[in-house]
């Protein structure tokens, strides 16, 4: 074959030069870099066996109140082992009557509580090294232990109190102790501890105070007043003796075949956290007892696994909204919006996601109070406090510019599970909280970086999955309608996201094909942007069809382009047969589409060509053009590009182009001995059809292609 005219195909009087497009449809702004970004963001948040929001958790319940029951101490001794600091802790209570201790929930800071006053009011306290390690409040988190409660004979001398509740004189006993927790709104606690300080001195009674991390804990430790930093004990301790305690009156094998299971990949996969909490562990042990025991399958012990991340990012978000004023409210704002900027971010650079979370803060309290501007926290009290109290860590990390990368320090959630599940938590659980999300996301997919854009447009296709009639409204319209090329590349990315949902993908369809015969060019542009991830027609074929029909909208530069990136996706042998039978099509259109795409293929390196599928035979190949890296991962598309590329040659409209793509790419190659490699082997297929042999006219092309280098 030595070009179009001669298949039959009439010649077109005064032909126009096809002319390579130049850069994508971004014009070179946030396009390089965004595989690693890309697929990083559908590794974090999508995650196909996430269970649905649960209406209620195993743990974070309020304290009961009232006297402690003799079970629970009995308990207490059995397993607690004290933590660091436990002696200091000690010796501080005895002296002032008041401690306060500064922690997150869920660390055992409440248990410890309970082994600080049972040992002063009971007079046998636990030293360094006595007894098993805590949960917190009870082996479950902030709770009495199981099969205690009211009916429990009480054991009088610890006495826990509501959140907020304060004893009065008539309710504190001499040589009593007491368990508070500090009001969520209190962020100034320093008056009240004083008094309570006081109160319990004056009646020879004890009391500890639970402070959550965040301002009110900043104040006390900064002033070192009443207050200490509580450090949780290591959960794989509190599991073993959790599991040792449960199992303490079963066959020996039980407690070695739960020990066995905690350690199983699949069920360390559905708990999806790096490390549990101590409250955490003690639920999970109590989960391994039953199975161990035949009380619970494999799949009923990971389903209760896969809902602990789904409880934290609830019991996270039900105590943003106290206090519900602003100034008061910032600092559960800020908390709260690191947490779903986390989840957007997650691993990418701290800089990127504290600024998110940054602009997430803003959009929250203008939304809890528009008369309200609020400023930016210039220096915290405690840096990296609110990174823990994400239950976050920063370290090295690495972000992808395309041609090269960069070290960065990175910050992530320590937990696979916990970036989906605040995100979903967020959006399906708090409606209120979706206006500004949304303005936020579409903010970030104005951003040229694509370390930016990127996740942002995955997020919004994911959430969009999650409930499309306000998705479509609030976020795809509004960037698909944008006149920044970045947000209506979001809104491709978003849609073709979003369409992974079976539920949703023939909506999205049906959108794409309205916008492909409307007016708003914006709208068309983004549906053939869309159909270059080969997800929104529900083929990598169907999307081939759809852009053949587009192609008679524009020159070829935006529909050329995706259909290249379908090429440097998943099926590039549909795509190649796709190509070669627009080559053969009587339809000016699609033989100059198929012709175009085959030319940008030899001048656009492959890692600009990112999709939403994995491809990583082409990942040793990002920096080489397309067409190399096709050679060179998959050599049996050889046939095929080198029936592209004569035809490009030998038609007189194209010829000049291709004659300069292809000695651009022979130059290039020759920069680098293994790509040279490649093009040696595929330059002989490329002077001989098959078996016979080249024309005149062919053969001189590609003659003068070689002599210009």
């Amino acid at each position: 074959m030595s070009g179009p005219d001669d298949i039959g195909i009439p010649a077109e009087p005064g032909p126009r030069r096809l002319d390579i497009p130049r850069g994508g449809p971004l014009d070179g702004a946030g396009e390089a870099g965004g595989a690693r970004t890309a697929r990083e963001a559908r590794a974090h948040l999508r995650l196909t066996d996430c269970p649905p929001r649960p209406p209620g958790g195993e743990e974070h319940r309020p304290l009961p109140e009232g006297p402690v029951a003799r079970e629970e101490l009995a308990r207490l001794r059995r397993v607690y082992r004290p933590v660091p600091g436990y002696a200091a802790m000690r010796e501080r209570l005895r002296h002032t009557h008041l401690l306060a201790l500064c922690g997150e929930p869920g660390t055992g800071r409440a248990w410890t509580g309970l082994a600080l006053l049972a040992g002063l009011t009971e007079g046998d306290g636990l030293t360094e090294g006595d007894g098993l390690t805590e949960g917190d409040g009870s082996a479950e988190g902030d709770r009495p232990a199981e099969g205690d409660g009211p009916a429990a004979a009480a054991g009088g001398d610890v006495i826990r109190l509501g959140p907020g509740a304060a004893p009065t004189a008539q309710r504190t006993e001499r040589g009593h102790g007491y368990l508070l927790e500090l009001p969520a709104d209190d962020t100034d606690p320093g008056p009240l501890l004083d008094r309570l300080r006081a109160h319990f001195a004056e009646r020879e009674a004890f009391g500890v105070v639970l402070v959550a991390d965040g301002p009110a804990a900043d104040r006390l430790l900064s002033a070192r007043r009443h207050a200490v930093p509580y450090e949780p004990p290591a959960a794989a301790e509190v599991l073993d003796h959790q599991l040792s305690d449960l199992l303490a009156d079963k066959p020996a094998e039980l407690l070695d075949l739960a020990r066995a299971t905690a350690a199983r990949p699949d069920v360390a996969d559905a708990l999806g956290l790096d490390e549990p909490r101590p409250g955490e562990a003690a639920r999970l042990a109590r989960h391994l007892a039953a199975h161990a025991e035949g009380r619970l399958s494999d799949e009923g012990l990971r389903e209760r696994c896969r809902a602990f991340a789904p409880d934290q990012a609830r019991a996270w978000f039900d105590g943003a909204g106290r206090p519900g004023t602003l100034p008061a409210a910032l600092p559960a704002l800020r908390t709260a919006a690191l947490r779903i900027a986390l989840a957007v971010f997650n691993g990418s650079a701290h800089s990127l996601t504290a600024e998110a979370a940054e602009l997430l803060t803003w959009e929250l309290a203008v939304t809890l109070d528009p008369q309200y501007a609020p400023g930016r926290q210039l220096f915290a009290a405690r840096p990296g406090a609110g990174l823990a109290a994400a239950r976050a860590v920063c370290g090295d990390g690495v972000e992808d510019l395309g041609d090269a990368s960069v070290p960065v320090r990175a910050v992530r959630f320590q937990g696979r599970r916990l970036a989906s599940a605040v995100l979903y938590e967020a959006w399906d659980g708090h409606h209120n909280v979706r206006g500004p999300m949304a303005r936020w996301l579409r903010a970030l997919c104005d951003d040229p970086r694509p370390q930016v854009w990127v996740r942002a447009a995955v997020a919004a296709g994911v959430l969009c999955a999650r409930d499309y009639l306000y998705g479509f409204v609030e976020l795809l319209l509004p960037l698909a309608r944008a006149d920044s090329p970045v947000q209506r590349m979001a809104a491709a990315t978003a849609l073709a996201e979003a369409a992974r949902d079976e539920g949703v993908r023939p909506a999205v369809d049906g959108l794409l094909r309205g916008w492909a015969l409307g007016d708003d060019e914006r709208e068309r542009e983004t549906a053939v942007l869309a159909h270059g991830y080969g997800l929104a027609a529900g083929s990598v074929r169907a999307s081939l069809e759809e852009l053949a029909r587009l192609a008679y909208e524009d020159d070829g530069r935006i529909t050329s382009y995706s259909v290249l990136r379908l090429l440097a996706g998943t099926e590039p042998e549909a795509v190649l047969a796709g190509l070669t039978h627009w080559l053969h099509d009587t339809r000016r259109p699609r033989r100059d589409l198929a012709l175009l795409t085959v030319l940008r293929a030899v001048t656009t390196r492959t890692s600009h060509l990112w999709g939403l599928g994995e491809v990583p035979e082409l990942e040793p190949y990002a920096a080489w053009p397309l067409a190399t890296a096709l050679l060179a991962a998959r050599p049996g598309s050889a046939p095929q590009l080198a029936e592209l590329l004569r035809a490009a040659l030998t038609w007189a409209r194209s010829a000049a182009a291709a004659e300069d793509a292809l000695v651009g790419w022979i130059r290039r190659a020759a920069r680098d001995d293994r790509q040279l490699a490649v093009l040696y082997g595929f330059l002989p297929r490329l002077a001989h059809d098959g078996d016979e042999p080249l024309d005149v006219r062919a053969a001189t092309r590609i003659r003068e292609v070689l002599e210009a280098l």
